[in-house]
């Protein structure tokens, strides 16, 4: 008995599932990327508040958050990606995954160095 090579309703579910993960992680990317602009515009805005290291500070928890934020969705996205089997779509890299998130913690940490040093 051979099997029928059309995808069942169940593949298309589990190409839906996928999909969806995808725009879960870039949600959460664009979560992080508004913490970032978050410390920034902080910084920007009440850099002149005596200590001066309060505005550094909270600025800098925001870029942090930032960054556990791209890495948790990271994480999150790699681990369905690995239960899950495409059929139709093409299914993101968990390397391009790693590589968005790493820009994105090192941008935050740039900035937050910046913050530090040349302010």
């Amino acid at each position: 008995m051979s099997k029928d090579p059309r995808p069942s309703r169940t593949d298309f579910a589990e190409d839906r599932t996928i999909l969806a993960n995808e725009r879960t992680f870039a949600g959460w990317t664009r979560t992080s990327l508004g913490c970032i602009a978050l410390g920034v515009g902080f910084q920007a805005l009440f850099n002149q508040l005596q200590p001066s290291w309060i505005p550094k500070a909270i600025a800098t928890a925001f870029l942090l958050l930032a960054a556990l934020i791209v890495w948790l969705a990271e994480r999150r996205s790699a681990a369905v990606i690995a239960r899950l089997d495409p059929h139709v779509v093409v299914n993101a890299r968990r390397t391009n995954l790693r590589v968005i998130a790493f820009c994105v913690s090192f941008g935050a940490g740039m900035l937050a160095a910046s913050i530090w040093l040349l302010m």
